[in-house]
């Protein structure tokens, strides 16, 4: 009679292995960094912050913390110490005070730290920019093909009483933080290029933040020059809580496109309902196709647009609502109403009623940004200072460190795969969760992968394209 052995195997277990390796898919983030020179750009504009005597570069020990809350999933300055224990991977890594300290120091001078930190990032992504050619997402831009540049704000529960915090009007209680992203469009999973952190009470529709993380954001990028006007090739996208006086006149001042959601006055319904059937174009579905139940009209001859900038289009969206859907008190006949102002005028390819509102409800992608970077350290802020969160901030947008390294990883080295698209908890589970085995033959260090796992391949193929993209020195 046999003993059953039950579904897996049961191997003796010890701790007794030596020169094995953890989380070393994390290397493909390391030599993103590498290649586009942000270990260097990061290092030259936080020396100020440096000890004469200091061991470790606080470069270093920012990239550290990116590379931690990307590959690790961590959310603490603690889980740090995960890196720390593999050094033949990821070199010599900071204590948990020296870590701590050296975020003290930078939230000390919070505005000249964070300048720094943008400085760097500014400089990387060109170069990341450059190096991606044709798959970058500001080749060949023009006014009927803008860079898109998605505004969006979201809540961050801050569980303890920290700094800055208050209560938020979904009667929570934490931040409000309001983000800029570039969209990469849909083969690609975008980049933050700034973040403003602001007390859960602050208003969804604050110009003045707004223009804040939108100035931030375009110092971002390549190209940019103090005191020039970016033009028509860049358009902004925000929801209704874009539609403000104060922003819309600043972004024109810019000579920027835009393209924000758009509140109906009370009693175009009426109007609306007046309009014949024929009049009202079909709508485009997610792949630019008609889709059946959805119509657009543009209602700017309907609306007193006076106090608004000059060329201000008003285009509405009419479709029957999903099963399920609870109507509105501004939906009409059944049909759910929504609305966006743009500036873009008619005419040209790409410009047709559908096309401009299939190109604003492409923002939602702005949700997916979010997602990632509350799955990259931005669910929990876990310093009690506001300044120190900030940092903080600064590093989840560096992806701001952690999103940013992954997001050039993907556009680098994995631009023809559909590994371009997949999010942090995709790629933990694939490639950065997979372990290696240092070997060291003569003068050279080796790093084994396991043979058996289906994306193994992958990783080294990116880890080479990489490394045969690294600027020198």
């Amino acid at each position: 009679m046999s003993k059953r052995s039950g579904f897996y195997p049961c191997p003796a277990v010890d701790t007794a292995g030596s020169n094995v390796g953890s989380q070393a898919g994390g290397l493909l983030l390391t030599e993103a960094g590498r290649a586009v020179g942000l270990d260097r750009a990061l290092s030259a504009a936080l020396a100020p912050w440096r000890g004469p005597n200091a061991v470790h570069d606080p470069a270093k020990i920012v990239l550290d913390l990116a590379v931690m809350m990307l590959a690790l999933g961590g959310d603490c300055l603690a889980d740090v110490a995960l890196l720390r224990a593999e050094p033949g991977v990821h070199g010599l890594v900071a204590s948990d005070p020296t870590v701590s300290r050296t975020i003290d120091r930078l939230a000390g001078d919070p505005a000249r730290a964070l300048a720094a930190i943008g400085a760097a990032r500014a400089a990387a992504r060109a170069a990341a920019w450059r190096l991606a050619g044709e798959h970058a997402p500001d080749h060949h831009i023009h006014a009927s093909a803008p860079l898109v540049i998605d505004v969006d704000a979201t809540l961050v529960t801050a569980h303890s009483d920290k700094e800055g915090a208050a209560p938020t009007f979904k009667r929570g209680f934490g931040h409000h933080p309001l983000w800029a992203f570039v969209d990469h469009g849909p083969d690609g999973t975008g980049e933050p290029l700034s973040v403003l952190l602001r007390p859960g009470n602050a208003g969804s529709n604050t110009a003045a933040d707004h223009i804040t993380v939108l100035r931030d954001a375009l110092r971002q990028l390549s190209g940019h020059r103090r005191g020039t006007r970016p033009g028509r090739k860049i358009l902004i996208r925000a929801d209704a809580a874009g539609c403000t006086h104060d922003l819309l006149d600043w972004i024109v001042g810019q000579r920027l496109s835009y393209s924000v959601g758009f509140t109906l006055p009370e009693g175009i319904t009426g109007e609306l309902a007046k309009i014949p059937q024929r009049d009202w174009q079909p709508a485009y579905d997610a792949d630019g196709e008609p889709r059946p139940g959805a119509w657009v009209l543009e209602v700017t001859g309907l609306l007193d647009l006076r106090r608004w900038p000059r060329g201000m289009r008003v285009i509405v969206r009419r479709e029957r609502p999903h099963p399920g859907a609870q109507l509105r008190p501004t939906d009409a006949d059944g049909h759910r109403l929504t609305a966006f102002a743009t500036n873009t005028a008619p005419g040209g390819p790409g410009r047709q009623l559908a096309d401009l509102e299939l190109r604003h409800r492409r923002r939602a992608r702005a949700e997916d940004r979010i997602r990632v970077a509350k799955d990259t350290g931005l669910r929990n802020l876990p310093l009690h200072d506001l300044d120190q969160n900030r940092i903080w901030c600064a590093l989840v947008a560096l992806v701001a460190l952690a999103v940013e390294l992954t997001g050039w990883a993907q556009l680098l080295a994995l631009a023809e795969h559909p590994a371009r698209r997949w999010e942090p908890k995709r790629l933990r589970l694939r490639m950065f969760s997979l372990a290696g085995r240092l070997a060291r033959t003569g003068r050279r260090t080796v790093l084994h992968l396991p043979r058996h796992p289906p994306w193994a391949p992958l990783l080294l193929q990116a880890i080479a394209t990489l490394r045969a993209l690294a600027v020198p020195g």
